[in-house]
């Protein structure tokens, strides 16, 4: 199991729970796109997950305790094959049936997905949460792994 910044920099040891539920949830050929995050007082907390970046061994895992991360998987790209130049659509359809079909609990979890414009305004009305924004996705494009 390995868990990596878009940066390549490698984040496992950092996040004890994560690689635990991982290897606990997912089968072994599955590689998935998405965002770490840290809650705080109902808020993501952009600060708890920096320091916890530094974090290593029994740190770690005390940081886990008091401030837990979760993985929300918003793009698989492998799921036993390489789903990578599969249309978006039917990539989700895939992250959909690998949550369902192995009843995938935190603190792995599944980005919410809409394509109603109203539901899309109404999630960027959530910034006190900490939401700092959405991510867009064209239906019919294979997977792009660079972020604009």
């Amino acid at each position: 199991m390995l868990l990596r910044s878009r940066q390549g920099t490698g984040m496992t040891d950092s996040f004890p729970e994560i690689r635990d539920a991982v290897l606990a949830q997912l089968p072994a050929d599955t590689g998935l796109d998405g965002e770490l995050v840290v809650w705080e007082s109902d808020r993501l907390a952009f600060e708890r997950l920096q320091q916890r970046l530094a974090l290593r061994g029994a740190a770690a895992a005390e940081a886990a305790r008091r401030w837990p991360g979760h993985y929300v998987a918003f793009d698989p790209v492998h799921v036993g094959l390489d789903l990578t130049g599969w249309p978006y659509e039917r990539r989700r359809a895939a992250l959909e049936a690998l949550f369902a079909d192995h009843s995938l609990k935190a603190p792995l979890t599944l980005c919410p997905s809409t394509t109603a414009p109203e539901q899309a305004e109404q999630w960027l009305g959530c910034s006190a949460a900490g939401l700092e924004g959405l991510c867009f996705k064209r239906l019919d494009e294979p997977y792009r792994p660079v972020r604009s």
